[in-house]
């Protein structure tokens, strides 16, 4: 995919902007569907076991947390949770905005097609900012993808409604007081969707990598000395041997990577929906009016953590691929 060099996109670079996110969201929810169902498989036993194990506890308080995301119905051996139905929508509503922006190009945007403009572009511009020009032709499409998909999922957990409409047990009094099956769950609370999200990066940066090294720049990149050639004797050889240490520690903590970001992002947004639920039952009356300020805060966390996972997923591609690329500029040169 090409981009102008000027600081507008053509019409053709906008629309293939549409259909690199279809691609990506589908996958989000390919990957997210089949997480699940190693989940539900693993967790099972466990459910039960805790289940039997509340039930005999005379007297135990209760935690009322908010459930992991239960699955709503089955494709195939597929369970389909409700993350993963708040995905699609919320990728459906995206998909069909962009499309809505991008079907009547104009020379002077205005209303959708500005908005979708001035948001990419802005995407655009901070990314080549931080990773370079050329990196950013090859990525953008990612990268912007990643961070609209993760901001609107964030906002869309935050709707009144989704996590705290479902089904649950009623207490003493018959008043349902918690939600522990919702119908729908934010998408970015669930553990699944993270890491789905977190292994399609990663198999992005094998290839940028492997694309911009070679199968033996990325072995010298990840083992190799600097100032090999400026070393000698027992110098080079024990500088070779530390290299060598470094290397193996940075491929573990490359192997590492999707999950610290799956964790991250997952922690962040499934704490804030604890804490708006425990604002909201400090005192039931004004349940209504406490977590109004903490909705304004988890609004910033949302915006943040889609620009950190990001920044982030960015950096280390920069980190891999900014050896290839000035290779490349000496040769240019």
């Amino acid at each position: 995919m090409s981009f102008a060099a000027n600081s507008h996109f053509t019409s053709q670079s906008r629309r293939a902007f549409v259909g690199w996110f279809v691609l990506i969201t589908v996958l989000i929810a390919i990957l997210g569907v089949g997480s699940t169902a190693l989940a539900a498989e693993g967790a099972q036993p466990a459910t039960i076991e805790a289940t039997h194990g509340a039930a005999g506890a005379h007297g135990a308080e209760v935690h009322h947390g908010l459930p992991s995301a239960a699955p709503e119905f089955y494709i195939g051996p597929f369970p389909v949770t409700s993350s993963i139905l708040v995905t699609w929508i919320v990728a459906l509503g995206i998909i069909l905005f962009a499309r809505h922006a991008t079907k009547n190009m104009k020379e002077v945007p205005d209303g959708a097609q500005n908005f979708w403009e001035w948001m990419v572009e802005s995407l655009r511009d901070f990314l080549e900012s931080i990773i370079g020009r050329d990196l950013a032709k090859k990525t953008f499409w990612f990268f912007a993808t990643v961070f609209i998909f993760i901001l609107f999922t964030n906002w869309a957990g935050l709707i009144p409604g989704v996590g705290t409409i479902g089904w649950g047990t009623p207490n003493e009094q018959g008043a349902l007081t918690h939600i522990t099956t919702p119908l729908f769950r934010g998408v970015s609370a669930d553990l699944n969707m993270t890491l789905a999200m977190a292994l399609i990066f990663f198999g992005c940066w094998v290839y940028w990598a492997l694309q911009s090294n070679g199968v033996g720049g990325m072995i010298v990149h990840l083992f190799g000395n600097p100032a090999r050639k400026e070393m000698k004797g027992f110098l080079a050889f024990a500088m070779a041997l530390v290299f060598v240490i470094v290397g193996c520690l940075e491929v573990i903590s490359i192997l590492f990577r999707p999950v610290s970001l799956s964790f991250r992002l997952y922690g962040n947004i499934f704490a804030g929906e604890n804490l708006l639920e425990a604002m909201a039952g400090i005192v039931p009356w004004l349940g209504w009016l406490i977590p109004i300020p903490f909705y304004f805060m988890e609004l910033l966390v949302g915006f943040v953590q889609a620009l950190v996972f990001m920044l982030l997923t960015a950096v280390f591609t920069l980190l891999i691929c900014s050896h290839g690329d000035e290779h490349q500029e000496g040769e240019h040169h």
